[in-house]
């Protein structure tokens, strides 16, 4: 039972991976926004997935303190669910 929260994680982060790189390389039609970025990565390295940490990190390099701290807050809202239904 515990492998597959652990794999359903796994998953999860590599989605929130995924949507994190589609909003910092502008590609599949997303527009480029790190703020948006930031956030997707922020949520998949929370589920465990160690190349958004990287990628947090290497974005954040490129970012002001501001628009992390606004990205950290999206992030905060998805966790509670108040930016899901959007």
């Amino acid at each position: 039972m515990m492998a597959n929260g652990v794999e359903q994680g796994v998953r999860d982060g590599v989605a929130l991976y995924d949507r994190g790189v589609a909003c910092s390389t502008g590609s599949g039609g997303t527009l480029l926004d790190l703020v948006e970025a930031h956030k997707w990565f922020n949520l998949a390295a929370i589920s465990g997935f160690v190349p958004a940490q990287v990628a947090r990190a290497e974005i954040a390099m490129d970012m002001s303190a501001r628009e992390i701290a606004e990205a950290q807050r999206k992030a905060r809202a998805w966790l509670t669910g108040s930016a899901r239904a959007h």
